[in-house]
């Protein structure tokens, strides 16, 4: 029994559930995975350049960051963040999640974020969201839960926007029209906003 459940804990890593492991031979999640660490290591980089966070201390390799399609395509989701960023509601409301967020509660917010549509800035308000809890995470020494935070957003990419993201060709995708996807990151953080506040009225 304790064999089957250690074969079946491995295949849950080696998948990019457990942990925040990329997943292997897979390019959509593997990538999405580094730009999800080259975001929260640009915000923090911007927000608190004494925090100091490696690629490494969010589960991934220490050069990845380094490949010039990844930066680009990182610096262009930051691009997107600076439009959610200016939200005062939304950092308020943001600062009230508690450290120890449920994952039911992540998918929660995280639907909500998308009930009406996916667009980039939507994709970058659910990196925001990841972001916020990773930071709070390494603030109150609570380093534990950054790989478990990275993979509630790895299986929410999986189940909900891989097609999506496909379709776009990509996430190079994000590259093409940058004007319009920061008009979509303001419509996605009132989106965010009004999750939060569905979050906070099911507590």
């Amino acid at each position: 029994m304790a064999d089957g459940r250690e074969e079946e804990e491995r295949g849950l890593e080696e998948q990019g559930a457990v942990g925040g492991e990329d997943v292997v031979d897979d390019p959509i999640m593997e990538q999405g995975a580094v730009l999800l660490r080259g975001y929260v290591i640009g915000r923090m980089n911007t927000e608190d350049p004494g925090q100091r966070v490696s690629s490494v201390d969010l589960g991934g390799r220490p050069n990845e960051q380094q490949d010039p399609q990844i930066k680009e395509v990182v610096e262009q989701l930051l691009k997107i963040a600076e439009e959610i960023n200016r939200n005062a509601e939304l950092q308020r409301l943001i600062s009230q999640v508690p450290n120890n967020c449920a994952q039911d509660v992540f998918m929660t917010v995280a639907r909500s974020i998308f009930t009406d549509g996916i667009n980039w800035g939507r994709v970058v308000a659910l990196f925001h969201l990841a972001y916020r809890l990773i930071y709070k995470a390494l603030t109150t020494n609570h380093l534990e839960n950054i790989r478990i935070i990275i993979s509630w957003v790895l299986q929410f990419i999986r189940e909900k926007l891989y097609f999506w993201i496909v379709q776009q060709g990509g996430w190079e995708g994000v590259i093409r029209g940058i004007s319009r996807w920061r008009t979509a990151a303001v419509v996605a953080s009132v989106v965010l906003v009004f999750a939060f506040v569905y979050y906070r009225k099911t507590r």
